[in-house]
């Protein structure tokens, strides 16, 4: 029993010892004061925010902007909850976050973009920075201005160095990766003629399927999100000049016509999407998928069929994403959501590499680092 309970503390001390070391480093957050005056605010009137640990060395003129990420809201309701976090308030952000993974400042476990410009877009609009509605609701005080945050950054770093960027790379997780879609071919256009640009989307490719029950529920929920932002203006003209504006939040809609390199990272069972989408709980009411949600090894048979199904559904509607030659993907079957921001998830030193060994999912896919490297530098 005795050393049953020391093995178990020093695998706690070597996991804790091993998440310094790799943790990264803590970087403060900057203010964008001055965009308040153009109204390009937080869901509750404060200002925008972002994180930025300037690049040395070899990267001191590329840049990484990462779109945080986290959720939508879709109703008055809701988005009342949301400015109460630091999701919609930057009053309530904290001062400082740490940069792992793809924001990572040691070379170790950050090879490609360690010293790099690294830049988090805090998120706190919940609409992946598409929304702008002018008129707020005196009783409510709701700001749906993501899209003026979104440019009121860039305006702020122009200045600090991005005007002189040689290498661009747009990136984000989950809503944020929705938004580096979205916004990929508007960032391009924001940097200079001679700007390498490319962008990168984890876990942001969310497909146009059927819950569960038979509902479109995804369908609705995007339409929702759209219709309050005030987003339709904001999303790609390559799409809504053909389609309905709130279909054109789904990535399989704007993917193929976007005209910068853009890379998508991605599970084929995304968890997020089979425990929001394929099964939320509206379309579950009694429970059943609860338990299988938690943990997949509780699934029965037709759940697990259910998944694979959802499975086949997203790569078919990744298909027409992959016709660009100046693209990539790297899609794994593990049952995960967001792999660039936890070191872990990211890049180690046992992790497998591609074409080199067998790639297990307890190995995390850390090896997509160096596999989007030669998106970047082709």
């Amino acid at each position: 029993m005795v050393d049953s309970r020391f093995g178990q503390w020093l695998k706690l001390v070597v996991s804790l010892l091993l998440l310094l070391k790799t943790q990264g480093l803590y970087v403060g957050i900057t203010y964008v004061k001055s965009a308040v005056a153009k109204g390009a605010v937080c869901l509750d009137g404060s200002p925008p925010a972002y994180h930025w640990d300037k690049g040395f060395g070899t990267g001191i003129n590329s840049w990484l902007i990462h779109f945080e990420g986290g959720g939508w809201c879709n109703n008055v309701t809701n988005c009342l909850s949301r400015k109460k976090t630091h999701l919609g308030s930057s009053k309530l952000m904290g001062q400082q976050i740490a940069f792992s993974g793809i924001m990572n400042n040691k070379r170790p476990f950050n090879p490609d973009f360690y010293n790099w410009n690294r830049v988090k877009i805090r998120y706190c609009d919940g609409s992946s920075f598409t929304g702008d509605v002018q008129a707020v609701n005196p009783a409510t005080n709701l700001h749906f201005r993501g899209a003026r945050i979104w440019l009121a950054v860039i305006e702020d770093l122009l200045p600090k160095g991005l005007k002189n960027a040689e290498n661009a790379l747009l990136s984000g997780c989950s809503a944020g990766g929705l938004a580096s879609i979205l916004h990929c071919d508007s960032f391009r256009s924001l940097l200079p003629m001679g700007t390498t640009v490319k962008c990168l989307s984890d876990a942001g490719y969310f497909i146009n399927v059927r819950d569960v029950s038979g509902a479109p529920h995804v369908q609705t929920y995007f339409n929702e999100i759209v219709s309050l932002h005030g987003s339709a203006k904001n999303l790609p003209l390559s799409c809504t000049s053909t389609l309905k504006p709130s279909f054109c939040f789904f990535p399989q809609y704007v993917a193929p016509q976007v005209r910068t390199p853009l890379f998508i990272l991605n599970a084929a069972y995304d968890s997020w999407q089979i425990r929001n989408i394929l099964a939320p709980g509206n379309a579950d009411p009694l429970g059943v998928w609860k338990s299988c949600k938690l943990d997949i090894n509780n699934c029965s048979p037709l759940q697990l069929k259910a998944m694979q199904d959802f499975r086949l559904r997203f790569l078919i509607a990744l298909n027409k994403a992959t016709n660009s030659s100046s693209g990539g993907l790297y899609i794994d079957s593990c049952y995960a959501h967001c792999q660039t921001e936890t070191q872990e998830k990211w890049f180690m030193a046992d992790s497998p590499m591609l074409g080199k060994m067998v790639r297990d999912c307890n190995h995390r896919y850390s090896c997509c680092g160096s596999f989007l490297f030669i998106l970047i530098s082709s």
